[in-house]
C-alpha cells in the first residue's frame, strides 16, 4: 500500500506536470527514477545515513545522466534529502495511475492459465474497451492453478470465468443437493 507522502509527492508532481504541459516528460522521468533506485547497490548507498546527503545527490546525479528535466531532479534531491528516496516507485504507480485516470485509460488484470496470443489479447482488450467505453491497458498473469478459463479485475469490477471457479460452483451444487 501506498504511504500518504508518496500521494503528496505524486500529486504535487502530477499539479505540476498538468500546469506546465509535461506529463509524459513526468512520466518517462519517474521511470528512470525508478530503475536507478531499483538497482540495489544504488539503493543502498542513496539510503545509507552514514554517507553525507550532497555525496548522495551526487551519485543520483551521475547516475540519471541528462535525460531527466531539472524539475525531477529537484525532486530526486529533496527526496534523498528527506531519507525518502525509496518511495520514488510508489510516487511514479501513483503518478501512473493518475495520468490514466486523466487520459480515460482503464488497467485491466487478465489471469489465465496460459499465456494469451498476441489475437487473443487483441480480442480482450476490444471486448473489455467495449464494456468500459474506456481504453484499456492489459496487465497480464498466468497461473496454471486457474486450469483454463479467464479472470479479469478492473477495478473493483471481477470477472471469474476460470475452470477453477466453474468447478467450485458445481461442487457447491452437488453438495447442496445431496443435504
Amino acid at each position: 500500500m501506498a504511504s500518504s507522502a508518496a500521494k503528496r509527492y505524486a500529486q504535487a508532481v502530477f499539479s505540476l506536470g498538468q500546469e506546465q504541459g509535461t506529463l509524459d516528460a513526468w512520466g518517462e522521468d519517474l521511470a528512470m527514477l525508478s530503475r536507478v533506485v531499483a538497482d540495489d547497490r544504488i539503493a543502498t548507498y542513496l539510503i545509507n545515513p552514514s554517507v553525507a546527503a550532497e555525496r548522495r545527490i551526487e551519485a543520483l546525479e551521475t547516475s540519471l545522466g541528462t535525460n531527466v528535466q531539472p524539475e525531477a531532479r529537484n525532486l530526486a534531491k529533496m527526496l534523498i534529502e528527506r531519507n525518502r528516496t525509496m518511495l520514488i516507485p510508489q510516487i511514479r504507480e501513483m503518478f501512473d495511475a493518475q495520468l490514466r485516470a486523466e487520459r480515460g485509460i482503464a488497467v485491466a488484470e487478465v489471469t489465465t492459465a496460459e499465456r494469451l496470443t498476441d489475437a487473443e489479447r487483441n480480442d480482450v482488450r476490444e471486448r473489455l474497451e467495449t464494456m468500459t467505453g474506456k481504453k484499456v491497458e492489459l496487465a497480464l498473469k498466468t497461473d496454471p492453478e486457474i486450469i483454463g478459463g479467464i479472470i479479469i479485475r478492473i477495478g473493483d469490477q471481477v470477472i471469474d470465468g476460470s475452470v477453477r471457479n466453474k468447478l467450485e460452483k458445481m461442487r457447491s451444487r452437488l453438495m447442496a443437493g445431496r443435504l
